[in-house]
């Protein structure tokens, strides 16, 4: 979709959430806050620092669709020449970074997180994926990324945007809690993401909204 539009300013991740399982000299007393907004734009069509989008097992059967394909055909076919199981395959966690060549994507760098086999998937998947997308924006140095799960463009209907999302959001809660653990224990630099941008259709928008908020409700433990 060409014509975007930012829903939601900002939504605090566990702004007042308690940090569980914090060490005994932990200063932590709440998870950090990261805003996260919800922008209604392909991710084919994102001007950011970083994008990233999920793909599903590199199987023929899997096939892309919507703006996965905007995605492939801006890249001029890129994601089908590399959506192989012996480059990338696409597993549960598989990560690969991509800088766009001038005159395809707007966005600078292209994450993409593998999401598996797509026959067995649920949404808990994707708080996997939430932990790794925050953790690989930071390592990436980004402070404003953009996330699109991608889920329904690969090709799964199954499940509403609402539950991924959630998912989504309770990783990105973990991940943050990990992070301060470690930096208060002075085993890690101070974290660079400063917010993250959901992407979601106009169909989906409010839903997608729904699942966030209730993630942000739940008491999120780290190490559960």
């Amino acid at each position: 979709m060409r014509h975007s539009i930012l829903l939601c300013v900002a939504i605090l991740l566990g702004q007042a959430a308690p940090l569980l399982g914090q060490p005994e000299s932990g200063a932590m007393a709440t998870l950090p806050s990261l805003p996260v907004k919800i922008l209604m734009q392909s991710p084919a069509d994102t001007n950011s620092d970083l994008q990233i989008i999920c793909l599903f097992r590199s199987t023929p059967e899997n096939a892309l669709h919507g703006s996965l394909i905007e995605t492939n055909e801006k890249l001029h076919g890129l994601l089908d020449r590399i959506r192989k199981p012996e480059l990338f395959g696409g597993e549960l966690g598989e990560t690969m970074l991509l800088t766009p060549p001038v005159g395809t994507l707007a966005a600078k760098r292209l994450l993409i997180i593998g999401l598996g086999d797509s026959v067995s998937f649920t949404p808990k998947r994707m708080e996997l994926v939430g932990k790794i997308a925050l953790r690989e924006a930071n390592r990436a140095g980004v402070a404003h990324p953009f996330f699109a799960p991608t889920i329904l463009d690969g090709g799964v209907t199954g499940f509403n945007t609402g539950q991924v999302s959630e998912q989504v959001v309770r990783g990105f809660r973990e991940a943050l809690a990990t992070h301060a653990i470690v930096q208060d224990a002075g085993a890690a630099k101070p974290r660079i993401v400063e917010d993250v941008t959901f992407l979601a259709g106009p169909k989906f928008a409010k839903d997608t909204q729904a699942g966030i908020d209730r993630a942000l409700a739940a008491d999120t433990n780290p190490t559960r």
